[in-house]
């Protein structure tokens, strides 16, 4: 009876959602009205993530039964939405999905898929494992349409979807799908690890991708730190993510985090807190030329803040490694080409052979074409000698490989205490700063 009562809250208060180019000077501002349920923010995130959308600044507030955010946004070029087109599609698709009535818990964010099949890894990483999973795929005349994988922490993950090279469907035989897995699952077991990879048949409903690799990699506990010889000395001069806990007494756990500005943080940051069953109640987003500073007051789904000393720890550190994960540092290659059965293993064994490690990569094809990203380190996880990357770039094509750009190049961030309450100092006006009591800080 309450789901029932719920669904019909939610049919009577309709989403309201106001795009508005006159209230900003530098962005557009997106205000979203709803009816208040778990996983709303994240879905609302997603879609503007989804269009390419920076956020440059957010106010978030949800708590009792309403839920109103306010979003800037600008796309790729920095400019304001004009587009009568896509404003009307941003606000028909924030809508629809506010407005959604989920089924089952952990339903968000799900993505049609009935051409392809979709499988997921996870195992240790090491140099050369993606030329030898695809290496594997195109063997079996799979032909990988697009994909993502991300490393972090000495672990990695992928989401890949292929189809069948002959018919360009899903792969349905049984046996197949068998064989398919048993060989993947080798390759992942190559050094002394006993992760197994996962093969499973797309359908409607599946999970969105990104969300899914975020799943994959807190599954495979790649927030837990990993010492590895040549390797942590890049970590620690890179700018990690400075993460804060305080208590405002039995009320919140005020989060503050303050990295590196990046697209779809902040969709990676709600997809961690809304995985690890947290609801955020208010918050502010606030992004600059180089530094994103974000502050949310969050509470278990049980309606309790954090208590616990492990339980803080914890939450650090997946949060660390969500901020992490996409944040990958290296050279940024971009390879356009035409599409063809075994084109992604060539293009890995080159760089395998080159000594490359593939950091983080995008595989996309259509219409024939492919369109992939990669950013690579050496071995060590060192920036990429330059008449390597000339060498690599004459094998397969100085037009079809292009250098865009070199994100260990980026400025660091200065560094500066976070201080809690920097945006919402006056949101609780009664209490004083004796009443916080601090649980943590990473810096």
């Amino acid at each position: 009876m309450d789901d029932e009562f719920a669904k019909l809250v939610r049919r009577v208060n309709q989403p309201r959602v106001v795009i508005d180019n006159n209230a900003c000077e530098d962005a557009t501002v997106i205000q979203v009205d709803s009816v208040n349920r778990h996983g709303i923010l994240l879905e609302v995130v997603q879609v503007l993530t989804d269009m390419n959308l920076t956020i440059t600044k957010a106010y978030i507030s949800s708590d009792g039964g309403w839920f109103m955010d306010v979003f800037n946004v600008v796309d790729n070029d920095g400019n304001k939405i004009r587009d009568k087109e896509v404003m009307d599609y941003i606000q028909s698709r924030i809508e629809t999905s506010a407005g959604f009535v989920p089924s089952r818990r952990g339903s968000v964010g799900v993505m049609p898929a009935e051409e392809h099949t979709s499988i997921e890894l996870a195992g240790t990483d090491r140099p050369g494992l993606l030329s030898e999973v695809c290496a594997v795929l195109a063997d079996l005349h799979c032909n990988v349409v697009n994909a993502e994988i991300w490393t972090h922490n000495a672990r990695a993950a992928a989401v890949v979807h292929v189809t069948d090279d002959s018919i360009s469907c899903a792969i349905s035989d049984p046996k197949r799908l068998s064989m398919i897995k048993e060989l993947l699952c080798n390759v992942l077991k190559g050094s002394d690890d006993l992760k197994t990879a996962k093969t499973t048949l797309s359908a409607p409903g599946v999970m969105h991708r990104e969300r899914r690799l975020h799943q994959l990699m807190f599954a495979d506990r790649d927030y837990e730190r990993v010492e590895k010889a040549g390797v942590r000395a890049v970590e620690e001069g890179s700018s990690r993510p400075q993460v804060t806990l305080l208590n405002i007494e039995k009320d919140y756990t005020v989060v503050t985090m303050r990295s590196k500005d990046r697209p779809k943080l902040l969709f990676d940051i709600v997809c961690t807190l809304t995985d690890m069953q947290y609801v955020v109640f208010h918050g502010m987003v606030n992004t600059g030329r180089i530094e994103a500073y974000q502050e949310f007051y969050i509470r278990h789904v049980d309606g309790l803040p954090i208590s616990s000393e492990a339980e803080r720890v914890r939450v650090i550190q997946c949060l660390e490694a969500a901020i992490e994960r996409r944040g990958s540092e290296g050279l940024e290659l971009e390879l356009c080409t035409d599409d063809r059965l075994g084109l992604l293993s060539d293009i890995t064994r080159i760089f395998r052979e080159n000594s490359l490690c593939i950091r983080r990569a995008l595989i996309s094809t259509k219409g024939g074409k492919a369109k992939d990203t990669f950013y690579v380190t050496d071995v060590t996880g060192n920036p990429v000698d330059p008449k390597i990357i000339d060498s690599i770039r004459a094998q397969i094509g100085h037009t079809a490989l292009q250098v865009k750009c070199n994100s260990s190049l980026a400025p660091k961030l200065p560094h500066q205490e976070t201080t809690m309450g920097h945006f919402f100092g006056n949101l609780f006006k009664a209490r004083t700063f004796q009443n916080f009591k601090l649980i943590r800080s990473y810096s």
